[in-house]
C-alpha cells in the first residue's frame, strides 16, 4: 500500500474502510476497503480528515486487515458461536445459544501476547445466553505480515480458543436433612431456593427426600435417588464441622472420592464436591448460606455442572481470586467481579 494526497486518488481503489464520527449521532464506515474513489468523494474524505489516503498495492508478503480479522476470527471461533461482518480488521463474536462459555486462557494469552492483533472477551466460565456478545478481535495494523497470522495459527493449532457448551437436561435429586426439618418443628426454606437456581437451567427435579442427621439415612436417600433415575443429587444442610452434622461423611461413603470438601469462596467456604460410580453423577453438599445469601459458591459452580463440565480440585482451587461476594445492596451477579 503508498500514500497519495486525497485530490490525486481519483480512480484509485481504497485499501481500508475510511471512519466517519459524528459526536452523538453516528460512528462508522463511510467508504469501504476496496471503493473507487471518485471526483465526488473527495469534499467528504478531507471533511474527515483525510489528507493522504493509502491505496493498494498487491504485495504477496502481507494480509489487508480484514483478511487477517478473518484469521483471527477463525482461530476463536468454536461450537454455538456467531460472527458478524468484518469491519475496519474488527469482527464480533456473540452466542448461538444458552450455555457456559468456555475460553483457552493460555492460547488467548498468547495470541495478545504476539503484537499487532487482539482478542478481548467476556469473563469465561459464566452462562450466556443466545446472542450474548462473546468477543471482539482486531487486527491493529492496516495491512499485516503473512507469516505472523500463520505463526499465530500454529500456535493455537485446530481447536477454536472459544466455544459455548449448552446445558445439560439434567434430572435432579435432593436430599434435605435435619432433625429440626425432618420432625416439622423447622419448615423447608432451603429446597425452594435450590430447585429455582437449576430450573434457571432447564433442570427438573425429579425427587426430593427429607431425613433426619444420621449419616447411615442420608445416604440411603442419596442411593434410591439415584436408583430411580437422578443424575444430579444435590444434598442441604449439614455441612459445617459440628459433630451432629453428617452430610459430608454421608456423601464420602456413597462416592468414594470426593473432589474436595471446601472452597476458597465467600460466601460458601463449606461446599463439597463429589461424583457417583463411573464419575459422571455429581454429589454436592450445599452450605446453609445457599439458603439465605444472593450468590454463593453454588452460582459459580452450577453453571459448569450444567454444562457436563467434570470439574477437578483445581477448579475450585483457582476461584480464590474474585471469590469474595462483596454483599451489594443491589446484586448485579454475574455482571460484577464475584468470581472472577
Amino acid at each position: 500500500m503508498k500514500s497519495v494526497k486525497t485530490e490525486d486518488a481519483v480512480g484509485q481503489v481504497l485499501c481500508h474502510d475510511i471512519t466517519q464520527i459524528i459526536k452523538g449521532v453516528s460512528k462508522g464506515p463511510v467508504f469501504k476497503k476496496g471503493h473507487i474513489i471518485t471526483k465526488e468523494d473527495i469534499p467528504v474524505l478531507l471533511s474527515v480528515g483525510k489528507e493522504n489516503i493509502y491505496i493498494w498495492e498487491n504485495d504477496e508478503s502481507m494480509m489487508h486487515e480484514n483478511d487477517a480479522a478473518e484469521v483471527l476470527c477463525a482461530i476463536c471461533k468454536g461450537t454455538n458461536m456467531e460472527r458478524g461482518d468484518v469491519s475496519e480488521g474488527k469482527i464480533e463474536l456473540t452466542a448461538e445459544c444458552d450455555g457456559v462459555f468456555k475460553i483457552d486462557r493460555e492460547k488467548i494469552f498468547a495470541v495478545n501476547s504476539f503484537g499487532q492483533m487482539m482478542i478481548a472477551s467476556r469473563h469465561g466460565d459464566f452462562s450466556v445466553k443466545k446472542g450474548d456478545k462473546l468477543a471482539g478481535t482486531r487486527i491493529i495494523p492496516l495491512v499485516i505480515e503473512k507469516e505472523k497470522m500463520e505463526k499465530v495459527q500454529a500456535i493455537c493449532g485446530s481447536e477454536p480458543i472459544m466455544k459455548v457448551v449448552p446445558f445439560r437436561k439434567y434430572k435432579v435429586g435432593i436430599v434435605t436433612t435435619g432433625n429440626e426439618v425432618f420432625t416439622g418443628r423447622v419448615r423447608d426454606t432451603f429446597t425452594p431456593v435450590v430447585q429455582a437456581k437449576i430450573e434457571e437451567f432447564g433442570a427438573e427435579v425429579i425427587g426430593h427426600k427429607i431425613i433426619n442427621d444420621q449419616n447411615e439415612n442420608i445416604e440411603k436417600c442419596i442411593r434410591e435417588l439415584i436408583d430411580e433415575g437422578c443424575d444430579l443429587i444435590l444434598c442441604t444442610g449439614g455441612m459445617s464441622v459440628d459433630p451432629d452434622d453428617k452430610t459430608p461423611l454421608a456423601i464420602r461413603n456413597v462416592c468414594g472420592n470426593v473432589v474436595t470438601y471446601g472452597a476458597p469462596v465467600l460466601p460458601g467456604a463449606m461446599f463439597l464436591l463429589a461424583y457417583y460410580g463411573d464419575g459422571k453423577i455429581p454429589v454436592m453438599g450445599l452450605p446453609g448460606c445457599v439458603m439465605y445469601a444472593k450468590r454463593t459458591v453454588f452460582d459459580l459452580v452450577l453453571p459448569r455442572i450444567m454444562s457436563g463440565e467434570i470439574l477437578k480440585k483445581d477448579d475450585l482451587d483457582r476461584l480464590g481470586e474474585g471469590g469474595l461476594c462483596l454483599n451489594c445492596d443491589v446484586c448485579t451477579f454475574p455482571n460484577c467481579g464475584f468470581g472472577k
